[in-house]
């Protein structure tokens, strides 16, 4: 259950072509230190351009453990439908399956945690997708998990790209 599918070195690595070729048609996408830097509300350009190619290509839904007032302003940003306070790894996934309109077996959960964003897809039956966090700046308790996290950052029966 702790094991992602797949880990890749960067969230961009993650694009339309790597999804078909995986019969995924969907992505449940993480915030904070997956999309966007800790604490930051502003998207890169690079991931503003790879944002927008997988819009285009499948549904993408944002869940997040974000407080609802900054998880709500970036939303808007990203014209994603979504929600927060998401309280992963527990609850949040089958709503955003059921917004989606698509079968577990048929999305990519991707997320930098693997105690939230892992461990939740997994529950479910998505295919997880683990990504280094884009920031090193974190909550102590963050850091801490991480630490825990540490013999779960390889993929379980995938490969590392």
């Amino acid at each position: 259950m702790l094991f992602p599918r797949e880990v890749l070195p960067s969230l961009l690595h993650l694009t339309p072509a790597w999804l078909k070729a995986r019969g995924l048609k969907g992505v449940i996408l993480d915030l904070d230190n997956t999309l966007l830097p800790y604490g930051e509300e502003d998207l890169p350009e690079a991931y503003r351009a790879w944002l927008s190619d997988l819009k285009g290509a499948v549904p993408v839904y944002l869940l997040s453990n974000a407080l609802p007032e900054r998880f709500a302003r970036v939303q808007r940003l990203l014209d994603l439908p979504g929600h927060a306070p998401a309280l992963k790894p527990w609850f949040g996934f089958r709503k955003a399956l059921k917004a989606l309109g698509l079968p577990a077996r048929e999305v990519a959960a991707v997320g930098d945690q693997v105690f939230t964003d892992v461990l939740g897809g997994n529950l479910v039956g998505a295919y997880t997708v683990l990504v280094p966090p884009l920031r090193e700046q974190e909550f102590f308790y963050t850091r801490f998990i991480r630490m825990l996290e540490a013999p779960f950052r390889r993929p379980r029966g995938g490969v590392t790209r």
